[in-house]
């Protein structure tokens, strides 16, 4: 097996605890995966990522990294974080609220807190673009580059949430953490797709279903999350090619939109926080809760389940309203 040069940055193993009082509420055996504790860049999962991206990145030569998302994504603001520790420029090319299809509502979010007050204290070259599509986005960060270089500067692109071959191989190494415990089902927020690929591959071959809840309502995400698992298989290899049937994405828990939160996310987000001490983010851990807690009421999923916090909690910040579900 080839292992890609990893540069440590995250407290690993992340903790894994049990959730008593959920596990009491619901009749089953609740735990949850802290990758909200990695340690680094404010916490979240982006940075099991970034200790492979980074090498990568220094192993190019860059200069200057170059991505793209929302104003508020936690990938670059970690991204921002690992770019400054390494000498390395960070350029994001970013829109409020993208889309894939037409215009969202207001997404009840303040654009110059949370992720992107972060993205400040840490140097974050931005380039704000007024809202358009997810297409229009990518064709910016294409041009951006493209007069970076012309500039003189050494340009390493990386794609929306790091989800790179080498971004899913940090989830496939995050799987290690939890293959023995077990359980019967992992559950988490499922949207650019190397955490979803990267714990798929990870778990193939044992008892635990992956479960992502998505965050994107785009209906031919698991196409897209099969043709990065299978640019891992590659990349490592593996023996095994997954195919979109293979990746379990369930919609009913995006709400109105990519970056908007929702009510019932609201609702989990303050359960659990209520319930256990734990904040989730809006976009994207609170909605896979909302997830978890309605499946697990309506017997979909029991036994031992995990709950995979993949972190993005400087979001809560950026609310305007906390819009409470009560």
């Amino acid at each position: 097996m080839s292992i890609p040069i990893r540069k440590p940055l995250c407290l690993l193993p992340t903790p894994l605890h049990r959730l008593d009082g959920v596990s009491d509420d619901l009749g089953m055996d609740v735990w949850i995966k802290r990758d909200d504790l990695t340690g680094f860049g404010f916490g979240g999962n982006k940075g099991r990522k970034l200790e492979y991206l980074i090498p990568d990145v220094l192993a190019s030569g860059a200069d200057t990294v170059i991505t793209c998302g929302s104003i508020q994504s936690n990938f670059i603001r970690q991204l921002g974080a690992a770019c400054a520790m390494v000498g390395v420029a960070c350029v994001a090319v970013v829109m409020d609220k993208p889309y894939e299809f037409e215009l969202p509502v207001e997404n009840g979010l303040r654009a110059e807190s949370g992720n992107r007050l972060l993205g400040d204290i840490l140097g974050i070259q931005w380039e704000v673009l007024p809202n358009g599509t997810w297409d229009t986005l990518f064709d910016a960060l294409a041009d951006r580059a493209t007069a970076l270089r012309a500039e003189g500067k050494v340009v390493y692109e990386i794609p929306v949430g790091g989800s790179t071959a080498l971004g899913a191989y940090g989830f496939l190494q995050a799987a290690i953490e939890i293959r023995e415990a077990a359980f019967d089902a992992v559950v988490f927020a499922s949207s650019s797709g190397s955490t979803h690929s990267g714990l798929a591959y990870g778990l193939h071959g044992t008892s635990t279903r992956v479960l992502g809840i998505a965050c994107d309502p785009e209906p031919e995400i698991a196409e897209e999350f099969a043709a990065l698992g299978q640019a891992l298989a590659e990349l490592v290899p593996l023996p095994i090619r997954l195919q979109p049937s293979d990746y379990s994405v369930d919609f009913r828990f995006v709400g109105a939109g990519y970056g908007i939160p929702s009510e019932a996310g609201q609702a989990a987000l303050e359960y659990l926080a209520q319930r256990e001490g734990i904040f989730l983010d809006p976009i994207y851990s609170a909605k896979a809760f909302a997830g978890l807690l309605e499946m697990a009421r309506n017997g979909e999923i029991g036994g031992k389940v995990c709950f995979w916090h993949t972190g993005g909690t400087p979001a809560i910040f950026a609310q305007a309203d906390a819009g409470h579900a009560r």
